[in-house]
Order: C-alpha cells, then structure tokens, then sequence
C-alpha cells in the first residue's frame, strides 16, 4: 500500500473507528456490485460505514483532500450498477444509518436516516395510522436511500406516484463536505429552485442524502383484488386503456407474460393458469363497498374485453398470494438462467404493442424473455434469461437488451422508469434526452462536484477537467 493511501485510510479510521472502516479484499468484495450482476464492477480500496451525517462529512472532506473516488451504496438491490464500486475508490455504505428520527401525524410525515429499509419504514408509521406508498418489489430490503437515489416506484405508483411525490426535504453532504439542507416541512413551498428533487433520481452523482423528510399518507382501506388472465396481449392493453379512458384508480395494476406465468407457477407451484398469454392482478384498497365497486368495475371491463378468467376476492390472505405471484416473477426468471433485467416505460397505450415487440425479439434472438411490469404506469420490466458462459447467448443476449430499449423508444417511452441509468445504459441516454440537456447535465455535475469524485461513471461519461469543467 502507498504512503498516500496510507494517510487517507488512516484519518477515515480517525473518524469512523476501525469497525467503520474496511480494507481486506475478501470482506469489501461483497461490496462492489448491486444485482446488477452483468455490469461492471472495480474494486474498492475501501469501504465505509458512517452512522451519523457528520461521518458523512468526514469521509467527504477526506476524499475531496486527496481526490479519491466515493460511491455510496445502500443495500445493493439496485438493478442498473449505480452503485457498483470503482477501482481504489471509497465505497460509502449507508446501511449502518437507519433511524427513523420523527414521526409527526399532525404535520404527517416522517424523518429518516437513509439506511432505513423501506417497510422497515412502513411498519414503523403503521401504528400512526399512517402510511409511506412507495414500494419498490425488494421493499423489504431496498433501503430509502437507494430509494431516493434512483426515485424508485413500485407496484402502487399507478394510484400514489413515485418516490419524489412524497419527498420534502434533503440533508444531503456535497463533494466536498458541506451540509445542504433543501426543501421545508410545510404542504407548500416555492423559495428558490427545487433542490431536493435535483438530488432524488441523481444516482449519488450529485451528492450523498444523509437525512429525508417524507410525506405520509392516511393508512390505505382493507384491499380487494382482482386476477384475470387474457389470451391475447390486445385484449390486455385494451383493459389497462380502458382503466384509464374511464377514470378508475385502482391501487395496483400489474400484468406478467406467459413466460412470467410459467416460471412463477414452476416456483410457487400456485396453480397458475399456464396457457395464459397474460395475467393481470389489480387491488383497490378504498375501502368498503367503493373498493368492491372499483374492482368489479374493473372485472366488467376484463369480461368485455374477453377475459379468459376473472376472479375478485376482499380476503386480504388470498390478495397476498395473488401479490407474491407478482413479487415473485424476478425471481422465478432468475430461475431459467443469468438475467438481463430491462426497466422500459412506454405509453400505457402503447402496452400491447411492447408486449408483442418483446415476443419478436425473443423469437429473433432465441432467446427466453419474460416481461412483468406495472401496467398501470407503463413501466414494464423484460428479463432476458440467459447462460453467461455461453459467448453466443451472452452477445445476443445484450443485443436483445439494446433492442428492447430501442423498442421502448420508438413507442414514445424511456429507457429507464424506474432503477436509473447506472453504468449499463450510459450510451441511450443522450439518444433519449439529446445533446442539449446532456450538457445541462454536465453543467449541473461541474458545479456540484467539480473534482468528478462521486459516482464517476454512472448516469453519462465523464472526465474532471481544468477548472473543474466535465467534459465527454
């Protein structure tokens, strides 16, 4: 190890005690990628847990002195390798923050430290009578801040929006180690540009949040549910249209493929219907007779459209086990091979054509995908299933990737609705967002962290340049 480095590991392990600070290669290696297994990851030259913002601090102003890479990182469930490690960079895991600071339900909302698991968070609020929606599928792992860093959604975004709905404050440590206190506690607030929701969706390039402010909402109503299972993707896309041409605002709508259906029925042995071509499961959780009536709204529009099955339930049990064939389609696909998890957002009008555009793909590159999302957002999630020690699967593999995202693109949606650009689709952001605000991104970057030490790689290319000017 070089003297230099020794001098920065040493004032780290001034500040954080030598439990907080980590450099044996066979304990930091299990830090250095998300579930993004196929991205690539470097090796950390250390890995750091603060516990308090003012450790944050400390580890900033010691990278920012000696011009050392800082990657922060949550639990790692991230799907895109925001938070794969970089080489001799300092990997800072938030995990070890993860107090839940005030629970106010006159003013409802909720402070937290960003390491609180998601419904770590939602358990803690329950007895309030209180609730936080979003809910990312690994919500009982994912932790806040990686939440906040990707602006996660989840499966009731249809009804309550993603996470940057329900932020209203930021404490967040800056590149070089100064505490930026934005947003307010208050419903309203228009002072200045709006800060904190710069840093939500950043993918920890702009800074690391060390504290959030949250809005909560009144507890959601006893659920009803619904399942049906459709033989054609037409007949799919036209209910998710109908939902919305109609006004109905269920709590959930998600849908999965047949090759979702099969591999979760091999799993689960849930005696799903395997000769689906699709399976929608939506929830209302108004409560009472306007759920019913919500849901059997919505089962009028399945039968109408054709609906091979439809089946509503108010038992909260048997909403659960139609939930986890949902949560569990990951999972089941993960079952078939190494995956390529794809995170495309189309028009909800334009479901149907995805749904068929991933089959040709699939059938174009031999290849297995299965296709769950949230149907009542857009946001569909194509897991290309494949052998990674297979040279010819694994290109076809990524060529398939790329086609799904140009597929997404030409229906008029995004690469990414909801796990971030991280390190695997740095080369289709500017094809989505253009030359011009790709600059506007680099500018914002060059003023926030000059030294392009936070996250170096993630979201677009960049260097650190003379006077602190990124450049491509």
């Amino acid at each position: 190890m070089t003297t230099v480095a020794t001098v920065w590991l040493a004032e780290l392990v001034d500040a954080l005690g030598g439990d907080g600070v980590l450099t044996d290669p066979d304990v930091t290696s299990a830090y250095a990628r998300d579930q993004a297994m196929l991205a690539e990851a470097g090796t950390p030259a250390a890995v750091v847990f603060p516990r308090c913002t003012d450790d944050v601090v400390a580890i900033m102003r010691v990278a920012a002195r000696h011009g050392i890479p800082v990657v922060p990182r949550g639990a790692g469930s991230g799907l895109a390798g925001g938070a794969n490690a970089v080489d001799g960079a300092i990997t800072v895991v938030l995990t070890r923050m993860d107090a839940v600071l005030e629970i106010s339900e006159a003013d409802r909302l909720v402070v937290v430290q960003p390491g609180v698991v998601n419904k770590a968070l939602r358990d803690a609020v329950a007895g309030s009578g209180l609730f936080y929606p979003p809910d990312p599928s690994s919500y009982d792992w994912c932790t806040i801040g990686g939440n906040l860093a990707t602006n996660s959604g989840g499966l009731c975004c249809v009804k309550y929006g993603v996470t940057t709905d329900y932020v209203l404050a930021l404490e967040v440590v800056l590149a070089d180690g100064r505490v930026l206190r934005t947003g307010r506690r208050t419903v309203k607030g228009v002072a200045g540009y709006d800060l904190a929701r710069l840093f939500v969706g950043s993918e920890g390039t702009l800074g690391i949040i060390a504290e959030a402010t949250l809005a909560l909402r009144p507890a959601p109503q006893r659920p009803v549910t619904l399942a049906a299972t459709f033989a054609t993707t037409a007949q799919t896309g036209q209910v998710v249209e109908r939902v919305v041409t109609t006004g109905l605002v269920p709590s959930l709508l998600e849908v999965m493929d047949n090759t979702c259906i099969r591999a979760v029925d091999d799993l689960l042995k849930a005696d799903l219907d395997r000769d689906a071509h699709a399976l929608l499961v939506a929830q209302s959780d108004a409560g009472g007779e306007a759920a019913a009536r919500e849901i059997e709204a919505l089962a009028g529009l399945c039968r109408e459209a054709g609906a091979q099955f439809v089946h509503t339930t108010e038992d909260p049990a048997e909403g659960d086990l139609l939930l986890q064939a949902r949560r569990m389609a990951l999972p089941a696909l993960a079952q078939l091979g190494s995956t390529l998890i794809d995170d495309v957002a189309v028009p909800r009008s334009r479901i149907a054509a995805f749904l068929d555009g991933c089959d040709a793909i699939a059938a174009a590159r031999a290849l297995t995908i299965g296709v769950v999302g949230h149907a009542g957002d857009g946001n569909m999630h194509p897991t290309i299933c494949f052998d990674p020690a297979d040279a010819d699967q694994r290109e076809r593999a990524f060529a398939a990737f790329d086609d799904i995202l140009e597929l997404g693109l030409s229906l008029g949606g995004t690469i990414t609705g909801e796990h971030g650009v991280g390190t695997i689709k740095l080369d289709w952001l500017e094809r989505e967002i253009g030359p011009v605000s790709l600059e506007v991104h680099r500018s914002i970057k060059a003023a926030l962290d000059p030294a392009g030490l936070l996250s170096p790689g993630s979201v677009f290319r960049y260097t650190a340049g003379r006077g602190g000017t990124l450049k491509a």
